[in-house]
């Protein structure tokens, strides 16, 4: 069931992307990239996140799906107003790309919903003019 345009059920999502030079190394077709997540409950009803779907597409249109449980093992419950962050990883083999995706929810009514992650690119330094 989705209805993210119900109010008690609103999850808001910013991402923000960090290359990591130390991490990459152009000759291997590596790149590193950090993702910095902030979740926010603006709806009436407390929340958990159950599961994550990313999308992740490279600069050559190569697309990487990842499914899991929570994030970095945990399901975080948030309650109204609440906000939750946390920091992860992906490697490109592009030095471009973007991220993409949703959290499925659980209410504490017992309505599941999912809370879409908007598009973000990943981007090393210089790459993109």
């Amino acid at each position: 069931m989705s209805n993210s345009d119900n109010d008690a059920y609103r999850i808001e999502v910013f991402a923000e992307s960090e290359y990591l030079p130390e991490q990459s190394d152009a000759d291997q077709k590596r790149w590193a990239f950090a993702y910095h997540i902030r979740i926010i409950n603006r709806g009436s009803q407390g929340a958990r996140l159950l599961t994550r779907h990313w999308i992740i597409t490279d600069g050559d249109q190569r697309v990487q799906e990842v499914h899991g449980e929570g994030v970095l093992g945990q399901q975080p419950e948030l309650a109204p107003g609440q906000e939750f962050q946390y920091s992860s990883g992906a490697i490109l083999e592009t030095a471009v790309g973007s991220m993409r995706g949703n959290y499925q929810m659980l209410s504490e009514d017992g309505t599941c919903f999912n809370a879409p992650i908007p598009a973000f690119t990943l981007a090393a330094d210089r790459a993109l003019h």
